[in-house]
Order: structure tokens, then C-alpha cells, then sequence
């Protein structure tokens, strides 16, 4: 896949450290060739990016709060300043308080089920109206994670669940509205993995062996194969493809229940 994407160029934001999904699809954009800003949130997330990002030849960060309409702002004016048109942008970002992953969803509060959807489902909206200048002229690829709790009861999701199901209607929606200008929207739903943002949900290490031992392929996820579907997504072999939710789990969705073994 290493011609796929030479000649393109785009932003990803989310990555937290080397083993963030975020980077592995970063990783695997670059390798096939195209070239990548980044932001990142704060001077810590800034200080790990910054070897990850020359790693792969990018010199480009910008801190953004995506809950913060001037730091977006300046944020999309200064990849505009850098590249007139960009072809993708890949929105991996989402956060709950880690108090409210545990226990019951019945216990959600107000402040955090607003903060929760504001970072996790709205961010992407205001992401897709920023980049939509940046690709009205030739099209372009918009890219966001969830997860199967979107649609699913998983044990201590609680209110990201709710927040990956409205950032899932918000992909079919941006879908429709900017298809007629060639721009696709898509979604990679990943099972579960061993990222920072996995380590912040109640019983993730369960989780993670429940579906390695139950899914069709007996296996979780890996940032190859993410980064292998982005690549798709953002490449021309993906010209077709919008308003999608690609499940890459090892098939775990397709189950009724467990295999027998784990019955």
C-alpha cells in the first residue's frame, strides 16, 4: 500500500502516545505515502507527539481544545496557511469522566453527560465545518472511531455509549450533507484495545480477554489492521464508501453469545 495515498495530505487528531489507535492510523497513512499534520491537547500530549510526528516527517502541531471555538479556529486557519486543500482529516478523540466508567449508567451525572457528548460527538461536527473549506474543491475523507457500545450494552461504557451512538448518527448525517461535494465520512469501530483511553473503562482488561477468546478470529483488534482500513478509507479504492461504521473487531459483533468453551 505504499503508492495509495502519495500526493495526499491530512490532519490527525487524537494521538496520545505509541500506542494509541490514532497513531497507528497515523503511522499506516504515512506509510502509504501521504503527508500529516497533527493536535494534540496541552504540553504533555505536545511533548509525546513531537517524536512521533518527526518520526514520520511531520514538523506540523497545533494545540487544540476542541471544546474551545477560537483554539478550532486558529487551529484550521494554520493548516489552511500551510495547505490550501487537505484530503483527510481523522478525529480520534473522545473523553468521559474516568469516575462515571464504572458502575451503574443510572448514576450519570448531568455535567459530565454534557461534557462526555461535547468532546466525543459534537467535536466532530465542528471538525467537519472547519475542514469542509479545506476540501469542497477536490473532496476528501472525514474519519472517526467507536466503539460496539454505541449499539450494544457493555459492562461500564455507560455514557461513551450513548456518546459513540450520537457521534455515529452525526457520520450518516455528515454523509448526506457533504457527499454531493465528493467528501465521505466513515467511522472504524474497532473492538476492544490496550490504549490509554481503553485503560480509563472499568473491567477493560476483561473485556479485552472476553472478546480475544470469543471472536470468530480469536483475536482483538490490532493498530495495523485500523490503520490498514484507514488507509482504504482516505485512498481512492474507498471512493464509494460513506456513511459507514466498519467494524474491526475480529468479528466479535457478529455473536449471539459466547463460544462454547466460554459458555
Amino acid at each position: 500500500m505504499s503508492e495509495l495515498l502519495k500526493g495526499k495530505r491530512g490532519l490527525v487528531m487524537g494521538v496520545a502516545n505509541d500506542r494509541s489507535i490514532a497513531w497507528g492510523i497515523a503511522k499506516a497513512l504515512s506509510e502509504a505515502g501521504a503527508e500529516l499534520a497533527f493536535t494534540y491537547q496541552g504540553e504533555a500530549f505536545g511533548k509525546r507527539l513531537e517524536p512521533l510526528a518527526a518520526s514520520v516527517g511531520s514538523d506540523f502541531m497545533v494545540d487544540v481544545d476542541v471544546t474551545d471555538d477560537a483554539s478550532l479556529d486558529a487551529a484550521f486557519d494554520a493548516l489552511g496557511a500551510r495547505w490550501p486543500t487537505i484530503d483527510f482529516v481523522v478525529h480520534a478523540i473522545a473523553f468521559s469522566d474516568k469516575a462515571e466508567l464504572t458502575g451503574r449508567f443510572l448514576n450519570t451525572s448531568r455535567a459530565n453527560f454534557k461534557h462526555s457528548m461535547d468532546i466525543s460527538a459534537y467535536s466532530f461536527i465542528e471538525v467537519a465545518r472547519r475542514a469542509h473549506p479545506l476540501m469542497i474543491d477536490n473532496g476528501g475523507t472525514l474519519l472517526t472511531l467507536t466503539y460496539q457500545g454505541s449499539n450494544r450494552v457493555v459492562p461500564n461504557y455507560n455514557v461513551m455509549g450513548v456518546a459513540k451512538a450520537a457521534l455515529e448518527s452525526a457520520t450518516r448525517y455528515l454523509a448526506n450533507d457533504l457527499g454531493p461535494e465528493g467528501i465521505r465520512v466513515n467511522a472504524i469501530s474497532p473492538g476492544p484495545m490496550k490504549t490509554l483511553a481503553g485503560a480509563a473503562i472499568g473491567g477493560a482488561r476483561k473485556t479485552y480477554k472476553h472478546t480475544d477468546q470469543n471472536a470468530p478470529l480469536r483475536s482483538n483488534a490490532t493498530l495495523e489492521a485500523v490503520g490498514g482500513t484507514a488507509v482504504y478509507l482516505c485512498s481512492d479504492a474507498g471512493a464509494c464508501t460513506t456513511g459507514e461504521i466498519i467494524r474491526v473487531d475480529g468479528g466479535f459483533h457478529v455473536l449471539g453469545m459466547p463460544q462454547p468453551d466460554h459458555l
